[in-house]
């Protein structure tokens, strides 16, 4: 027997279990209804109980007019509530409407809002738009965390990866995500490894850790831990929990559980 392979997957499956702790649960469909949220809900609710042992995922991300339902029923100790907002996933609309929308769905429930970077005024270098936008934003969010996605494949060059990141966590984000789900490519670990040299880049002039929130795309345990570790290599085992980092999936956690416990599961 190669006690050395026993090891490494043991450290695997832990990676594994880690990284269930880590998924905002997602469905963000246009043919979500009340009953299909409060579905997913009741199944979040039961977890640990058909799972004992296993980690709780992290947060739960609808749509912002299902945020009530979600907080009228969750019971699950520690899921946080999270939504799309600001006219997602194009973010193509007036500011007042997006600023209403993040405010009313804190109002509902919310605990985390993400909000899509205006590409329109940032893709024509209007910076300072793009900015005063997500400050705006932020505002509105009051005090739930404001998540911001930068739609990364649509950027596509490091440069823009970059300066979009730090444009993000200077107007106040406290998270940046890679992209929508919505469009091609979405989540890349090259856009991943850019976006986590400005967060370090970030902290290290400001003091303030910001998370990282790679979503789309992201379906299998091998994708996951090729995110787990792009954290671990470039910002550090402090990053490697809920509050700074998040793996968004609605796919991703039955395949988890299915690989930690060698059966298939679907749960969710």
């Amino acid at each position: 027997m190669d006690i050395n392979k026993n090891s490494d997957l043991r450290d695997e499956l832990t990676v594994f279990s880690d990284c269930l702790g880590f998924i905002d649960l997602t469905s963000l469909n246009s043919t979500d209804t009340v009953g299909s949220i409060a579905s997913m809900v009741d199944k979040v609710n039961r977890f640990q109980q058909a799972f004992p042992g296993h980690k709780q995922v992290a947060a739960m991300c609808v749509y912002p007019n299902f945020a009530k339902t979600v907080k009228e029923r969750l019971s699950a100790e520690g899921v946080k509530i999270a939504v799309v907002a600001g006219v997602f996933p194009s973010s193509q609309s007036f500011i007042e409407v997006k600023s209403l929308e993040c405010e009313m769905a804190v109002e509902q429930g919310a605990d985390e809002v993400d909000i899509v970077l205006s590409l329109n005024y940032f893709l024509e270098e209007r910076y300072n738009q793009a900015a005063q936008e997500i400050a705006e934003l932020k505002r509105a969010c009051g005090d739930a965390h404001l998540k911001v996605i930068l739609e990364s494949g649509t950027l596509k060059e490091q440069s823009k990866i970059y300066k979009a990141s730090m444009l993000a966590m200077e107007s106040g984000a406290d998270f940046i995500k890679t992209s929508t789900g919505k469009t091609e490519p979405a989540a890349t670990p090259e856009a991943a490894e850019i976006m986590c040299e400005a967060i370090l880049d970030f902290y290290n002039k400001s003091g303030k850790r910001v998370g990282f929130k790679p979503a789309g795309g992201i379906v299998t345990p091998e994708d996951a831990l090729k995110y787990y570790n792009i954290v671990r290599t470039k910002l550090g085992c402090e990053w490697l929990n809920s509050s700074l980092f998040r793996l968004g999936a609605s796919r991703l956690a039955n395949n988890l559980l299915s690989r930690i416990e060698g059966k298939e599961i679907n749960f969710f």
